[in-house]
C-alpha cells in the first residue's frame, strides 16, 4: 500500500489514524465499527492531522489492540497486522475486515456492551434498527414482505416528502415504536428502504 497517498486521503469510513492507543474500550469501538460495516483500516502512529510521529512501542500497541479485539469486543475479532517504516518511522497498520458475524459488541467504560457503526470518519452508536438490520442480514435470511395499509401508507409518504424518521412514522399510522421499528427493519432488509445514519439522525428514504 502507497501509506502516503493513503493518509494524504484523508479519515473516513475505511480509514481511521491513531498517534498512540491509550484505551481498550476506544480502540475496541472503532475496531468493531469497521467489523459492522465494510471493514477498514487503523493506521498507528499517525496522528489526526496526518503527521507521521512513529509507534515507539510496537509490542505495546499490539498488546493493546489484541486485547480490545479479543476481550473488549464480541464476537471477538481477529486483526491483521502490518508494519510499513515512513522515513524511519515506523507505523502499524491493523486491518479488520468486514465481518459475517455481526453485529459485534464492544465493551463501554460503564461495563455495558453496545454496538457501533462507521459515519465518515466517526464511531456512531447503533441505534435498534440497526442492530436488528445488522442481525438479520448477516443471517442472508429473505424477507418476505406483505405490503399491507401500513406499508403502502410509508410508500406514498416517501414519494411526496422523500424521508421519514421514526417518530414521523408513529405519528403517521398511530404506531407502537416496536411496530414501526419491525416494519421498518423488514423492508431495509428487503430492499425497499435505504438506511441513512448520522451523527444526529437517523431517517429513511425510498431504495
Amino acid at each position: 500500500m502507497n501509506i502516503k497517498k493513503t493518509i494524504f486521503e484523508g479519515e473516513g469510513v475505511t480509514l481511521d489514524f491513531k498517534k498512540t492507543i491509550t484505551s481498550c474500550e476506544k480502540i475496541a469501538r472503532t475496531m468493531v465499527s469497521f467489523a459492522n460495516n465494510k471493514g477498514g483500516r487503523l493506521l498507528i502512529g499517525v496522528a489526526d492531522d496526518g503527521s507521521i510521529k512513529g509507534v515507539k512501542s510496537e509490542d505495546e500497541e499490539r498488546y493493546m489492540i489484541t486485547r480490545a479485539a479479543q476481550m473488549f469486543s464480541k464476537p471477538a475479532l481477529e486483526p491483521k497486522f502490518e508494519e510499513i517504516y515512513v522515513d524511519d518511522k515506523l507505523v502499524l497498520v491493523v486491518e479488520i475486515p468486514e465481518s459475517d458475524t455481526k453485529p459485534h459488541y464492544a465493551l463501554a467504560e460503564d461495563g455495558k456492551w453496545w454496538v457501533y457503526v462507521r459515519v465518515k470518519d466517526k464511531s456512531v452508536l447503533a441505534s435498534k434498527i440497526v442492530v436488528d438490520v445488522l442481525r438479520h442480514s448477516a443471517d442472508n435470511k429473505g424477507v418476505l414482505i406483505e405490503y399491507s395499509t401500513k406499508e403502502k401508507a410509508l410508500l406514498q409518504y416517501l414519494d411526496e416528502k422523500r424521508r421519514i424518521n421514526v417518530q414521523e412514522y408513529c405519528k403517521l399510522l398511530k404506531l407502537s415504536r416496536r411496530s414501526a421499528q419491525r416494519i421498518l427493519v423488514n423492508m431495509v432488509l428487503s430492499g425497499v428502504l435505504r438506511i441513512h445514519t448520522t451523527e444526529k439522525e437517523e431517517y429513511y428514504t425510498a431504495a
